[in-house]
């Protein structure tokens, strides 16, 4: 029984670090993106200056989400259909 109580603390803690990096990888991004919003907003013309951006960015992060999803698609496609089974030449063919 103490076994296992130790394996579930050791489990937590774990658990607690991973969170606890996580969070503090989110918040320093966080506060950099606020620093690059406050900056970028005093440079030139301003977020004014950005407007014929916008498209291409917008158009830059459709094209890698379909990407993704394609490549996706296409893993569990061949996952679901027995192409990532490994090759035994001893198997009799259906």
């Amino acid at each position: 029984m103490a076994g296992r109580l130790q394996l579930a603390l050791a489990a937590m803690r774990k658990h607690a670090v991973v969170l606890g990096l996580t969070f503090l990888g989110l918040a320093g991004f966080a506060m950099f993106a606020g620093w690059a919003v406050f900056a970028g907003s005093h440079i030139g013309g301003g977020w004014g200056t950005l407007g014929p951006v916008w498209p291409y960015v917008v158009g830059g992060a459709v094209v890698v989400a379909a990407l993704a999803g394609v490549l996706m698609w296409l893993a569990f496609y061949s996952a679901n259909h027995g192409y990532d089974e490994p090759y035994d030449p001893d198997k009799p063919e259906r």
